[in-house]
């Protein structure tokens, strides 16, 4: 899979494509149809993505960032399993943003992307002020030689499967319902930090990873982790900001039960099974001790076979 991150055409960007265009923050069961209908048209088109960063609802509003489902790693790496071929991911900033409709179709659509089918949802707009819509993007699209389909929404008891209703779920702990919106359970994954090492010395290690920014739920998890030679290790995890310790930030940390060992720089994927609890300040690290023991005693039967 090609990742292209300008508006620039580049000769290894040549052939045509079917362009399914979104945020596409979590690839739900929506974008996944989005996908699919992109991926039709091969073998005659290569299938493609465009997407954005930040997304555009951050850059106008940085006081209230989006909760994101995915970093931008997870993201690709979802692309590729998903099949696609090539992913546009243009730097979404002012200038951007400032786009009339027809000049983002020209720049980003025909020019960068030289797609000759655009694959969009019944809501789609884009644009200055958000100004185009399906109508206006069919017009243009007879008007500079691509075809428009349009994808109905996919619904789950009768509501519209987004990425807003998802990060909804999230928040308040609902991990099985966003699971069934997402297709597969909520995960994140990461490279393994090395932070204060407060929990070896509390005879609790952690792995440390840094969640997207800002992630969108928080508290304490029973999770699985997978990488670096197991598959769904049971764990328990406190993605948060470290209130009892003064931490610096997110963070996502996950205790692997009956495990030891390094694993500084891994990559390492963590699934999301079932929402405890929200994260608290303690009154001391005893307090907090005690509290972790509990935790991972509920971690321990939620996950055991």
């Amino acid at each position: 899979m090609q990742l292209i991150r300008t508006l620039q055409p580049t000769p290894s960007s040549e052939g045509a494509c079917a362009l399914a265009i979104g945020n596409f923050d979590g690839l739900h069961r929506g974008h996944q149809a989005l996908i699919a209908a992109a991926r039709a048209r091969a073998p005659d088109l290569q299938s493609a993505l465009m997407c954005f960063e930040p997304l555009p609802a951050t850059l106008f509003r940085p006081d209230r960032p989006v909760p994101r489902l995915m970093g931008v790693r997870d993201r690709l790496q979802a692309c590729r399993q998903l099949g696609l071929d090539q992913v546009f991911m243009p730097r979404f900033d002012r200038a951007f943003a400032a786009l009339s409709p027809e000049a983002f179709v020209v720049e980003a659509v025909v020019k960068a992307a030289r797609a000759r089918v655009v694959v969009v949802g019944a809501d789609f707009r884009f644009g200055a002020r958000a100004a185009g819509d399906v109508a206006l993007l069919a017009e243009l699209g007879q008007r500079h030689g691509f075809e428009v389909e349009v994808i109905a929404p996919v619904r789950e008891h009768e509501e519209k499967v987004s990425s807003s209703r998802i990060r909804a779920l999230l928040a308040g702990g609902e991990l099985a319902a966003a699971a069934a919106l997402l297709g597969r359970p909520y995960r994140l994954s990461g490279r393994v930090l090395r932070g204060q090492q407060l929990g070896r010395r509390l005879g609790f290690p952690t792995v440390n990873l840094r969640p997207p920014q800002p992630p969108a739920l928080a508290g304490v998890f029973a999770v699985r982790v997978s990488g670096s030679g197991f598959d769904r290790h049971p764990a328990v995890a406190n993605l948060g900001r470290r209130p009892t310790v003064a931490g610096d930030g997110w963070l996502l940390e996950a205790h692997l039960f009956d495990w030891e060992g390094d694993l500084y720089g891994h990559h390492l994927d963590v699934e999301f099974v079932e929402w405890l609890r929200p994260e608290e300040k303690f009154a001391s690290l005893d307090a907090m001790m005690v509290q972790m023991h509990d935790d991972a005693a509920r971690a321990r039967a939620v996950l055991a076979p």
